[in-house]
């Protein structure tokens, strides 16, 4: 059997069954790594040495009669600002290619590591997660994979358009302001955002620590679920990080399809302002596959909106202040401009958007006593093209890079989980809708995706094969 296109779920399977080793399949990785990154830059560092040494490793537990874990022998790569011990932690940067190497992983690499994951490599980024089109100006541009001349989105653009290409079948991201969502449904993949604080941070260089939440992407409904079992449980190394009990989703996910006891229902008002026909359009065929017919709103997502900018702005700059005076020519010019306008918002403004944050968290509880999941589009468009300033949306002309959050930001500004889902349109780019539910209700969201997915209506093929 080739693996180049199987979800993680298959190679763990074959892998623990002696069908293939480990060292087979991250040979195969990183061969697909050296024949298609180069025109992709998907990757800023590749762990050839490491990673056949540690699937080597898992092979000798199997033939010793042990179990290797849940993903055994699965190659997975993640966004470069999850510390990997023995490589510098750039987050998109040049400032922080002059650090020491990081000492140890991130918690969620260990994590992946320890349920049998072979870590491959470190992702191209937007500079520090800043930005929605991971468009580097020190590491480069990453293209996607459907269309090279556009981009994979951002800021966790190399983690989205590796497991589109297929180049590994799972990465990990960063989500602040939609750093997620946006590449997963520009690239056409699964991106997922659990609630804010629901999976560990430590050991990932934060943008904005009041939003700032870590995910996965996958080809497949029961590899985000898979991942998220793995990832979840408490950790003192992030204080952010629940203490509330792991959700068991893979079972849910996998076995359990019957959605008839989920209200469901598509976001109205705002979230169906400013999208092309295309991306409506997709929400609708959602929609339409399991019978959604109710619309509700999310009161003032406008305004929460924002005051995200305004939070993440503020916080992203008071983070990198000491670089901003230190190094203020290394910085992307477009990053630290963003940052020196964050620097300048008046303490004033902060508080209130706070204030505001709290009066629309309450808000959008109330919303949530009446529905379960909620549909809306992940982006106003389609990718648009590698260096492509503005953008037409309801006659109007607007940038780019700050208005491909329109639809997560008021998302997560109240640190909602969110699954991205990937619709391929036929002779045209893919798209995403979002699956929302209230904080902790992960479970709700992945039980609609496996119902979508079953139904062949979600899909994300690998492009390059």
């Amino acid at each position: 059997m080739n693996f180049d296109s199987a979800d993680a779920i298959t190679i763990s399977t074959a892998v623990r069954e002696g069908k293939v080793s480990a060292v087979e399949i991250t040979q195969a990785a990183i061969a697909r790594i050296t024949a298609w990154d180069n025109q992709l830059n998907c990757f800023t560092a590749v762990t050839a040495e490491t990673a056949l040494t540690d699937a080597a490793r898992i092979d000798r537990e199997i033939s010793q009669g042990n179990h290797p874990g849940m993903l055994a022998g699965v190659p997975f790569a993640v966004k470069n600002l999850f510390d990997i011990a023995g490589l510098r932690t750039l987050a998109g940067s040049k400032i922080n290619a002059e650090n020491p190497a990081a000492s140890q992983d991130a918690t969620a690499v260990a994590k992946l590591k320890q349920a049998g994951a072979v870590l491959v490599g470190a992702l191209n980024m937007d500079e520090y997660a800043y930005g929605f089109v991971t468009e580097n100006s020190h590491y480069g541009a990453t293209h996607n994979p459907h269309d090279l001349q556009r981009v994979a989105g951002g800021s966790s653009g190399g983690s989205a358009a590796a497991v589109a290409a297929g180049l590994v079948p799972l990465t990990l991201g960063s989500d602040t302001n939609g750093s997620i969502r946006v590449p997963a449904a520009l690239s056409g993949v699964f991106g997922f955002k659990p609630t804010y604080g629901r999976l560990s941070r430590a050991g990932v260089a934060l943008f904005s620590s009041s939003f700032d939440h870590i995910g996965s992407f996958a080809r497949s409904v029961q590899d985000i679920a898979t991942v998220f079992d793995v990832l979840q449980g408490e950790d003192d190394r992030d204080p952010i990080c629940t203490k509330r009990p792991p959700v068991e989703t893979l079972y849910i996910t996998s076995l359990h399809q019957d959605i008839s006891d989920i209200r469901i229902a598509i976001a109205a008002d705002y979230f169906t302002k400013g999208a092309e026909l295309e991306t409506l359009a997709a929400v609708q065929k959602v929609a339409d596959a399991i019978e959604v017919t109710e619309y509700v709103t999310i009161p003032e997502a406008h305004r929460a909106r924002a005051a995200a900018f305004v939070i993440t702005a503020s916080e992203g700059a008071n983070l990198h202040l000491h670089k901003l005076r230190s190094h203020p020519q290394d910085f992307d010019p477009a990053t630290r401009d963003r940052f020196l306008a964050g620097a300048l918002i008046p303490s004033s403004w902060y508080l209130q958007a706070q204030r505001f944050r709290k009066w629309y968290r309450d808000r959008v509880r109330e919303v949530f006593q009446n529905v379960d999941v909620i549909l809306a589009p992940t982006t106003p468009i389609s990718a648009p093209l590698i260096g492509q300033q503005t953008m037409i949306l309801d006659g109007e002309e607007i940038f780019v890079r700050p208005h491909l959050g329109l639809f997560t930001q008021p998302l997560s500004f109240i640190g909602l989980p969110v699954l991205s889902v990937p619709i391929q349109c036929p002779n045209a780019l893919p798209l995403g809708v979002q699956l929302i539910a209230a904080p902790y209700n992960e479970a709700l969201i992945l039980r609609v995706a496996a119902a979508l997915e079953a139904k062949g209506v979600i899909s994300a093929p690998v492009i390059f094969n």
